[in-house]
């Protein structure tokens, strides 16, 4: 197994949704919040070069999302080091899913590697009553 694998592989990402009732969105009926966090247990420095959304509203579909870094960061952490934000994501329909991947590099050989971010259901309580 390549170095990279193994490195991917102890790129450790949180990921933690929640329904904002207060916020208003035009446009969407839901927003929703997340929280990353990013644990870089591997022994290598690396850093979070890219992002990739996947997000399903239940009313609309399918859409990509995809850039630079996060929330205009791209955070560099070295071994044992953890990196967290939070974002949002407004939905049209009263359910929805987001899930991805994120693209570092390991900062000695600059070679590209992806973590999965695991999937987060957008759903707000009063759908689970």
């Amino acid at each position: 197994m390549s170095i990279l694998n193994e490195i991917a592989k102890t790129v450790e990402i949180i990921a933690i949704p929640k329904h904002e009732t207060n916020q208003r969105l035009s446009g969407a009926s839901y927003v929703f919040s997340y929280h990353i966090t990013i644990v870089n247990r591997s022994a290598h420095a690396v850093q979070l070069l890219r992002r990739h959304w996947y997000i399903t509203d239940g009313l609309f579909g399918e859409r990509e999302v995809e850039g630079e870094g996060v929330i205009g960061q791209q955070p560099k952490l070295k071994p044992g080091e953890k990196f967290e934000y939070e974002s949002w994501c407004p939905l049209s329909g009263d359910y929805g899913t987001m899930n991805g991947f994120f693209t570092f590099c390991e900062l000695q050989s600059r070679e590209e590697f992806e973590v999965d971010v695991p999937a987060m259901v957008l759903l707000p309580k009063f759908v689970l009553n």
